[in-house]
């Protein structure tokens, strides 16, 4: 029997980084299950929006960054939109690769302990095996790792959860939207460390690669893959949380980062604990880290009109990689680069999320397969969600908002 998991896990296996991570950890370890319904809220929101993606994908035989360039109309704005495209996504995720690369190297250390390897040589072994899986790999083979590191993120947090034993009365009540003082910039990042706009871009080169027919039952398989994966990793997201807050909730520990969660918890839980989440770490940063550089291949190879997995792919790829790999052993602080790249995707979100909608509902482009009408409620919903995430993504790089 098939497995109804495809280039969707490579999705979940991107926004389930070392940032989703902590980002999870801090919200119940503060909060405890308050926030569970922001990342309820976050996952149906990127469904909904990948599986528009996959769609424009199967249907056009397209990249989502060739169909923006196409609608783009005017030289002008076709080559202000190609800038923004790379400076958002290779920039960005270069500078995002060193947290990708030392979240994995943290998961190695959490589960080794005092005795463990120097970190430099965890992440330079962890960025080798990365490299060698893109510029080696075909297709195929990486989405199988990437399923195989989602269920190991899958397992790993889920035992976590059997482990500390939520209380799910409080977890049922968390599912009640609600904003506890002090807690509404963690509910922003929860959403926002979901809804990432290079998926949207990632999506639809792996869906026109792994579907290259157009016909109903490739859509379906598109469709099932979006609805499995992404759920799966608002899943991984949600166990993480209960984690945390069955385990820290008014301990009054200082948490940092799911790397602190991991060792925590184990003088209660056993070195078994540690374990789990030290090896979902190790997962999370290790498959971000091969997605991130993926993903900013993709558009740039859409954007200059280059095949994929060819010769512009891998280097692109490489030089991602390479950057990430040399601030993470360097020490240099990448705040100039992050601050830049926050502000370009601040612009990019809301940007991509309104050009997609409106080329789902281009007939010429997708004949029968426009969006429906509830289709565009739920996206017009998360529309005005992104530009809101959008408009704080600028005016924090900004110094104007904390």
């Amino acid at each position: 029997m098939k497995l109804p998991i495809g280039p969707g896990a490579l999705v979940t296996a991107a926004f389930i980084g070392p940032g989703t991570v902590t980002a999870c950890t801090l919200a119940g370890a503060n909060f405890g299950y308050a926030l569970l319904w922001a990342l309820v809220f976050a996952t149906a929101a990127t469904i909904i929006l990948q599986e528009m993606s996959a769609r424009l994908g199967v249907v056009t035989g397209r990249g989502l960054g060739e169909s923006l360039m196409a609608g783009a109309g005017y030289p002008a704005l076709k080559a202000a939109t190609a800038v923004l495209v790379v400076v958002a996504l290779a920039m960005g995720n270069a500078a995002y690769q060193a947290g990708n690369l030392t979240g994995a190297s943290l998961g190695v250390e959490a589960m080794a302990g005092a005795n463990g390897p120097d970190r430099r040589l965890l992440i330079a072994a962890i960025a080798l095996a990365a490299g060698a899986f893109l510029m080696v790999s075909s297709y195929k083979l990486i989405e199988g790792v990437l399923i195989a590191l989602v269920a190991l993120m899958s397992l790993a947090f889920a035992g976590s959860v059997l482990i500390t034993r939520p209380d799910m009365g409080a977890l049922v009540a968390g599912l009640v939207p609600q904003l506890p003082e002090g807690s509404l910039f963690t509910a922003i990042a929860l959403i926002g460390t979901t809804i990432v706009p290079y998926n949207l871009f990632l999506h639809a080169s792996a869906a026109r690669e792994r579907w290259p027919g157009k016909d109903e039952a490739a859509l379906k398989e598109a469709r099932r893959d979006t609805q499995v994966s992404v759920g799966l990793g608002g899943l991984i997201s949600i166990f993480i949380l209960v984690t945390a807050a069955a385990s820290l909730f008014a301990s009054g520990l200082a948490i940092k980062s799911g790397a602190d969660l991991a060792q925590a918890i184990e003088p209660a839980y056993g070195p078994a604990a540690r374990y789990l989440v030290g090896m979902g770490l190790l997962a999370a940063g290790f498959s971000s880290a091969i997605t991130a550089p993926m993903a900013a291949a993709y558009a740039v190879c859409e954007l200059s009109r280059q095949p994929p997995r060819g010769v512009v792919f891998r280097a692109v790829a490489l030089i991602v990689l390479l950057t990430g790999t040399g601030i993470a052993l360097l020490g240099f602080n990448p705040l100039t680069v992050i601050l830049t790249a926050q502000v370009a995707n601040g612009i990019l979100l809301p940007a991509v999320a309104i050009f997609l909608m409106a080329a789902m509902n281009r007939r010429s482009l997708l004949g029968e397969h426009v969006n429906t009408p509830l289709q565009n409620l739920l996206g017009g919903a998360v529309l005005l969600v992104t530009i809101g995430l959008g408009v704080r993504l600028i005016l924090r790089a900004a110094g104007l908002w904390p």
